[in-house]
């Protein structure tokens, strides 16, 4: 008999047919996460969680000792909009970040918006803020409960605008949206998608989002009165995003067809239109009309527009392409480290960023590509870069794994000597950084690649091969694993004496395209070979042993987690798999998953299918082996990656081992309400459940608590 006994749950055999295999699934009754049946499963199996935390004596501190090494200032990079600054600032254990204004940089702070003030429990967060050109008018997005669906609302920045009373509407059914205005305060572009009839509440429905289109709105009208753009009814699952070029003249719309970073470009120009005259869609320059590569806008300069792209060029490069000529030349080539970022200042500068083995350096360019030169970093990364074509100045946050932030600011009015200096340092108290040390390593991977993987701990490390470590990794999307604070891993270090690894596993961006596609598709066993991989690294070099190791990842990284420990489930000691894409075989019929086919690919082609039907968790759970504790962390208002993902791969783990003798280790879920895939999480849900996760890991591993 297994140690635990986990709620009843129902098997109803259905066989689905790829092609010409038939699958056989069970748990499709799972597929609804809003049916009181499957929420009643959902309650119980919440109750066996809670009630296996009660077991660790330590909980409450662990908890008590995140909240107070979370209650810091955290402050953001400042940005100009109009005559005014503003900035986010958090006190410390405020539920939202609030945005503040004032006149000069170092003038006095008043609140701008606060999100606090939007809901009780924190739940409503702030997203994207978009101002107009004159700074007179923001347009900014309110999440519900974490849904990726926001609301978009209009205010005046001045109380006494003649127009402050009017702007009253709200903008629904908006999803994966850029805002765009028009340089003369009317209106701006955006992206909705057609109106969802749900029962239930907003982004806890599974239903796919296609059909997504660009409209213009005008301030002070309703939504109903707003004016179609662009629309590609015959490509559903096509994804768009709007800019206006930073001196108004052209409005562009970039098209994706999924998640690849390639995209179609196109071009109007606003003084040949007429939006409210529009009969039709607004006529369009196909400048770019395949998706050969990514184009990323960064500025013009007269007819040429200067692009951040991929083609031809796995690690990016800089070019301009010139609108009538067509012709294209390379402004900062292709270089031997990823060019991850870039953007126009003080009118004639661009700021370049690389990342170089996974760190971030900055780099002063002239905007004919001269380079001019290279602002000093340390080992880490630039989270925020504040800049604009007509500022004068630019910001940009630094961290690591040792820095809680680093707020510089660069200001061309300045002596050159003296351009560069520090706007505002984060501190947090009883923190001392020389305590810990980072290393960052390379190890073979099972076809030899060398992988790089950063592994943080105290000075004081014993290599004896007894020391947890918490293994981080993703491995998708282009999406590359740099440092970053986080109070939380230096609790894990100094009080659970734990070692903290980041694995920066093929699928990533850590090297450009090339490392992106040698784990997408078929490829995508070599993610978690990598993946595996390190574990056994930290196993032979003695940092650990695997019943001291455990694996955590989320969204493609919770995929990363439970094909790992479907495949090796002798390799760790715990596993920790939040908001993961589970069944490989149907994500692309929920919410946004089709656009996911880019580096998953898709069931429906029998191609495809052959390697998903291999490593999808759902299907590959198997009997034989005790697998490690187990705990999937999800919410019910993840319209990105449903839970029924997790709920599925939770129902094959306990039907398939859950009364197993050899099964010892806990097959767990924690299932969080009113929260999503993670954007906008309140900070008492963030510091809840990073401390029920921490309370599983110290209790699976057998860790006690030290002061």
């Amino acid at each position: 008999m297994s140690k635990f006994t986990y709620p009843s749950t129902k098997s109803t055999p259905v066989k689905e047919k790829y092609g010409d295999v038939e699958v056989e699934t069970h748990f499709n009754w799972l597929e609804n996460p809003s049916d009181t049946e499957v929420e009643a499963w959902v309650k119980a199996q919440n109750k066996v969680f809670y009630d296996y935390l009660e077991n660790n004596k330590d909980r409450e501190k662990i908890k008590q000792r995140m909240t107070d090494m979370y209650n810091y200032a955290k402050y953001s990079v400042p940005f100009k909009r109009g005559d005014n600054y503003y900035f986010y600032k958090n006190d410390g254990l405020q539920n939202q970040s609030v945005l503040y204004v004032q006149k000069s940089l170092d003038g006095e702070a008043h609140v701008f918006i606060d999100p606090n003030t939007f809901s009780e429990d924190g739940t409503k967060s702030l997203g994207q803020v978009s101002f107009s050109e004159t700074g007179k008018y923001v347009a900014y997005n309110v999440s519900t409960s974490g849904s990726d669906w926001q609301i978009i609302e209009i205010k005046a920045t001045n109380k006494d605008d003649p127009r402050a009373k009017d702007l009253n509407e709200k903008l629904e059914w908006i999803k994966f949206s850029s805002t765009a205005w028009t340089h003369d305060d009317v209106g701006f572009f955006y992206c909705r998608y057609p109106s969802l009839s749900v029962t239930s509440s907003l982004g806890t429905e599974v239903n796919a989002n296609k059909h997504q289109k660009v409209y213009y709105h005008r301030l002070g009208t309703p939504q109903s009165q707003d004016i179609l753009i662009y629309e590609t009814p015959e490509e559903p699952d096509w994804l768009f995003g709007v800019e206006v070029s930073d001196d108004g003249k052209y409005f562009f719309l970039t098209i994706y067809k999924d998640c690849d970073p390639v995209n179609k470009f196109y071009y109007t120009v606003l003084s040949d239109v007429h939006l409210d005259q529009l009969k039709g869609l607004i006529p369009v320059n196909k400048l770019i009309d395949t998706f050969e590569a990514e184009y990323s806008y960064i500025t013009h300069d007269k007819n040429n527009i200067i692009f951040k792209t991929n083609l031809k060029s796995p690690k990016y490069k800089v070019i301009s392409l010139n609108i009538e000529t067509k012709e294209r030349k390379d402004i900062i080539p292709e270089g031997p480290n990823v060019l991850s970022y870039t953007s126009c200042v003080n009118h004639n500068y661009l700021i370049v960023c690389f990342m170089e083995n996974v760190v971030d350096v900055i780099q002063l360019h002239s905007l004919d590509g001269s380079f001019i030169k290279k602002i000093p970093l340390n080992l880490g990364s630039v989270a925020s870069i504040s800049s604009r074509k007509q500022d004068d100045m630019f910001f940009y946050k630094f961290v690591s794994f040792l820095e809680p932030g680093t707020i510089y600011r660069y200001d061309f009015n300045m002596a050159e000597e003296s351009r560069l200096s520090v706007f505002r340092q984060t501190e947090i108290k009883g923190f001392d950084a020389s305590k810990f040390q980072v290393k960052q390593v390379f190890y073979p991977s099972k076809d030899g690649t060398k992988i790089p993987m950063f592994i943080v701990s105290k000075t004081d490390l014993k290599l004896d091969g007894n020391n947890p470590v918490l293994l981080y990794g993703y491995g998708g999307f282009n999406y590359a694993l740099q440092p970053y604070f986080s109070t939380f891993k230096l609790i894990w270090m100094q009080n659970l004496n734990g070692i903290y690894a980041i694995a920066n596993i093929r699928g990533g961006g850590e090297f450009g395209e090339d490392w992106h596609k040698a784990g997408v598709k078929e490829k995508k066993q070599n993610v978690f070979d990598d993946f595996c991989a390190a574990a056994e690294y930290l196993a032979a070099e003695k940092y650990t042993n695997p019943k001291k190791i455990c694996i955590n990842g989320d969204s493609n990284g919770g995929l990363l987690v439970g094909a790992c420990i479907n495949q090796r489930p002798e390799l760790f000691g715990c596993a920790v798999a939040g908001v993961g894409v589970m069944d490989m075989l149907k994500f692309h019929k929920y919410t946004i998953g089709a656009a996911w086919c880019s580096d998953f690919g898709c069931a429906d082609n029998p191609e495809d299918f052959k390697y998903l039907i291999k490593y999808s968790p759902v299907h590959n759970v198997k009997k034989g082996k005790p697998y490690p504790a187990v705990l999937l962390n999800t919410a019910d208002h993840d319209d990105r990656v449903s839970p029924l993902h997790s709920y599925k791969y939770l129902a094959a783990l306990q039907t398939e081992l859950g009364s197993e003798p050899y099964q010892e280790n806990p097959l767990l879920i924690r299932v969080d309400t009113k929260t999503g895939h993670g954007a906008g999480r309140p900070t008492s849900k963030i510091i809840q459940e990073q401390a029920d996760i921490y309370s599983f890991i110290a209790l699976s591993l057998g860790l006690n608590w030290k002061d």
